[in-house]
């Protein structure tokens, strides 16, 4: 079993940033990592993928919409993954989720939310214009 607690989440201006952290507890190896987010009044099969760390490479890959404003990293002593957002927007506004999957992926898996199998309980963030 994997554990996720998300972190960071909170009110902010458009322009500014935030950094997301998800720690992992449990059994903490994970193949790969990755943020998503719902927006208000969205069912869950419609989460939005922003980006994924393959945790034993260290290779990301991005959502086209969020490459340049977005950075996943990691720290590895601290089984923990962030997301640093920049240049944050009203329509940024969501819950982000952080999420898991021990087994591999392969390269056109990486957007699909129904292949990852852990998943933290969501951080609201709000951008306010």
């Amino acid at each position: 079993q994997v554990q996720l607690v998300e972190s960071g989440g909170r009110l902010v201006q458009a322009g500014g940033s935030l950094r997301l952290s998800c720690a992992a507890f449990g059994r903490t190896f994970s193949h790969h990592m990755a943020w998503f987010r719902q927006a208000p009044g969205k069912k869950r099969e419609f989460r939005d993928f922003l980006a994924t760390l393959d945790w034993s490479s260290g290779i990301t890959y991005y959502a086209d919409f969020v490459e340049g404003r977005f950075t996943i990293s990691r720290d590895n002593a601290k089984n923990t993954v962030y997301l640093q957002m920049n240049s944050l927007k009203p329509e940024d506004t969501a819950n982000y989720y952080c999420a898991a999957s021990t087994v591999p992926l392969l390269e056109n898996e990486y957007t699909d939310w129904a292949v990852y199998g852990y998943w933290g309980q969501g951080t609201q963030v709000t951008v306010s214009s």
